[in-house]
């Protein structure tokens, strides 16, 4: 009697492999990044105020790079975490104003009375109704002709300075200091942005992971030295922050390889990530913190906030 020959396999007997947990894969890289950052966030409930009130001029000629989105949310996130922050909107197209939820249409008194008509800011500054302990120096389109007005200004260059110092004074004295100033830069390195320059102390500049982005930037040093040499010694460029980063290429790796060689430690070690909740919040008239604060994005800015007062801790007690 032959044997009997074994039948068809049933569906039933099949094994789907598994595949092996491997952390080296981009997927899960950036999953276990973003439960660090998560992790991060909400161990740190507040962050500590600087000795003194540090100034930041957010600048680069170059548009699109994040100078605006980078101003509003790390200000969102210095405020979230307890401390007084004030945003000057510098900038003619009121973005900063916007996404802080500050009205800015045209008349709006602003930033462009404190330069050219020299009204005290306590007359123009507003709070940010979603986000305590937040102000806003808002910027209406009638600042676009600013800069032909202070052409024939006195002292045209330190305009920004005088009346934001005399303001930071009055705050301090009634028991109310500011911690930290954001000045929003329009995309040029006309007088507007070279009155934020006389009256910033640190230079925070946002840079995109793009070839282009590189090729102003040397432009951008050679004139913050300018105004440290002539005009604003105390000026320093203090904070690097890369955007719109794309750990997929090799460009965005590339990019930032570039910058770390040249700027070393002045670059943060966060990198914003290229996500849509950036973009979608400004419609809302929000920051992406307040938008949707668990998203890759805002939990970036959160750590690059902590990575910013982390240094301002470490200049105090060097």
């Amino acid at each position: 009697m032959s044997e009997r020959q074994p039948g068809p396999t049933t569906a039933s007997t099949y094994r789907v492999p598994v595949p092996s947990h491997d952390d080296s894969t981009p997927l899960a890289s950036e999953v276990e990044e973003h439960i660090a950052l998560i992790q991060r966030a909400s161990a740190t409930p507040r962050f500590d105020p600087p000795a003194q009130t540090r100034v930041f001029v957010v600048a680069n000629q170059k548009g699109g790079v994040g100078k605006t989105t980078t101003t509003v949310n790390v200000a969102a996130a210095l405020a979230i975490k307890g401390l007084r922050v004030l945003v000057i909107d510098l900038d003619p197209q009121g973005n900063a104003s916007t996404a802080l939820n500050v009205p800015h249409s045209e008349g709006t008194p602003g930033v462009y009375e404190a330069i050219v008509d020299g009204t005290d800011l306590d007359e123009l500054i507003k709070p940010c109704p979603d986000i305590e302990g937040l102000t806003v120096l808002p910027a209406s389109i009638d600042l676009a002709g600013a800069e032909i007005e202070l052409v024939s200004l006195v002292a045209r260059e330190s305009r920004l300075d005088r009346a934001l110092q005399t303001y930071l004074a009055d705050c301090a004295d009634a028991g109310d200091r500011i911690d930290y100033v954001l000045i929003d830069c329009p995309p040029s390195l006309g007088l507007l942005t070279v009155n934020a320059m006389v009256a910033g102390r640190e230079v925070l500049i946002p840079i995109q992971c793009e070839y282009y982005a590189l090729e102003g930037l040397g432009q951008l040093v050679r004139n913050i030295e300018l105004i440290r040499s002539h005009l604003n010694p105390k000026l320093e460029i203090s904070t690097i922050l890369l955007t719109m980063y794309d750990a997929r290429t090799r460009l965005s790796a590339g990019v930032a390889g570039e910058v770390r060689k040249h700027f070393d430690e002045k670059v943060l070690k966060t990198a914003i990530p290229r996500s849509v909740r950036i973009s979608e919040a400004p419609s809302y008239q929000q920051s992406v913190i307040t938008y949707d604060g668990a998203s890759s994005g805002a939990l970036s800015y959160f750590e690059a906030a902590r990575e910013i007062a982390m240094a301002g801790q470490q200049e105090a007690t060097a």
